[in-house]
């Protein structure tokens, strides 16, 4: 069993809240665009597949920069490594900030991407090596609940913004937060340097953590947890908006209460959840929610005649589900690192992460398509293919064997 780092309670809450704030402004970049997408499409005049493709530039650089930076990333600290590349994410989103054209903008995307594609890695990493197997489930709801507060205050204010200033305005506001976490963390982060002691007498070529990584059969198994974890959401997420105002005919001042009544839900529950996944057993939890995940799935396209207040409770469940399936989830797969190349492997992880959002929306947005009257069509086939995906990712999960805590067993 690996070795872990203990903190003291009060340093270990902090370092776990300022690990959320980073990636409170993280996920806020990336999210920010599929609810402008109505905006954007008609800014520029592009199609959905143009729109899927702008969110999937963002993927796929990520995908990049992580495969390139787990030929590297365990041979520094971590806290110099992770401020560096916040600092090039904060200066990439507030390019997209100020992009005039749809092509500026799609560089902006990547660059962002190439920058922020690692940071999650990153936090992963951090928190698998600070907290015990036993209390992470605890932590990864901490750290997990930044997808409810940027869902929660990020998006409803950033359409806000986009209303009254135009889309330029989120990403100029979640880059000046940027500045202000990036500064906090630079105070509170502790060095996390353990792992390089590790190293000492380990393979010193640039490609032997890689090698050791990709050849781990346990490694290969969680990468496909992963992948397929992620898949399962964006085949739908990206086109939720178009969706709720195209077919369910909402108005643009009341998507924000979707998100917001969503996001606010899943501030509670993923606390919850994470508990649950300590007491209960995070593979019992892991089954529970990726099951529980279909039925919003599968629900969503056929409910766009239903009445508002519907529609919110059904998007809740959709939100709660969906990311509470990356608590447990995600506590399996750090699990299952070896820890002598664990930020390598969180880094490969957080790739494949990406090019799996960057592919499930890329294929999304091929499935989908708009009828003469503007609404989304073959939404139910992206929400058939979503479902598959996720109980894909269980029947993997249960095939996994951990390296710290007990092993789940069928």
């Amino acid at each position: 069993m690996a070795e872990v780092r203990v903190l003291s309670p009060r340093r270990e809450l902090l370092l776990l809240l300022t690990l959320a704030g980073v990636q409170v402004t993280h996920l806020l970049d990336f999210m920010i665009m599929m609810p402008l997408g109505p905006q954007l499409t008609a800014e520029f005049g592009i199609s959905d597949s143009q729109f899927a493709a702008l969110v999937s530039s963002y993927s796929l650089a990520a995908a990049f920069a992580g495969l390139t930076a787990a030929t590297f990333i365990d041979r520094f600290s971590r806290k110099r490594l992770l401020l560096s590349l916040y600092a090039g994410f904060a200066v990439a989103t507030l390019a997209c900030g100020l992009a005039p054209t749809y092509a500026s903008l799609v560089v902006a995307r990547v660059a962002a991407g190439l920058f922020g594609g690692v940071l999650s890695a990153l936090i992963q990493t951090a928190v698998a090596e600070v907290v015990p197997f036993e209390r992470r489930g605890r932590a990864m709801g901490i750290v997990m609940s930044a997808f409810s507060i940027s869902t929660v205050a990020g998006v409803p204010l950033g359409l806000a913004l986009a209303a009254r200033f135009g889309w330029h305005a989120p990403f100029l506001t979640v880059a000046g937060a940027s500045v202000i976490v990036g500064i906090s963390a630079a105070y509170t982060l502790p060095p996390l340097r353990d792992h390089l002691n590790a190293r000492k007498n380990a393979d010193a070529g640039i490609f032997g953590d890689l090698r050791i990584a990709l050849a781990d059969k346990t490694h290969l198994r969680a990468f496909g947890v992963s992948a397929c974890m992620v898949s399962a959401g964006f085949t739908m997420i990206p086109f939720i908006t178009i969706f709720l105002q195209s077919n369910a005919h909402l108005r643009a001042d009341q998507v924000p209460w979707v998100y917001f009544a969503g996001g606010l839900t899943t501030l509670v529950t993923a606390r919850v959840i994470g508990a649950l996944s300590d007491s209960w057993g995070k593979l019992k939890t892991f089954t529970l929610m990726s099951c529980l995940v279909c039925v919003p799935m599968l629900t969503l396209p056929h409910s766009a005649s239903w009445p508002f207040a519907a529609l919110i409770g059904l998007m809740t469940l959709f939100f709660v589900c969906m990311s509470g399936r990356f608590i447990p989830g995600m506590a399996l797969v750090g699990a299952s690192a070896n820890a002598k190349v664990r930020g390598t492997f969180m880094t490969i992880n957080g790739s494949i992460q990406s090019l799996a959002m960057a592919t499930a929306t890329y294929l999304g947005g091929l499935i989908v398509s708009r009828d003469a009257q503007g609404q989304l069509t073959n939404y139910g086939w992206s929400s058939l293919m979503g479902c598959l995906l996720a109980l894909t990712a269980l029947y993997l999960a249960r095939k996994l064997v951990l390296r710290q805590g007990p092993t789940p067993a069928a």
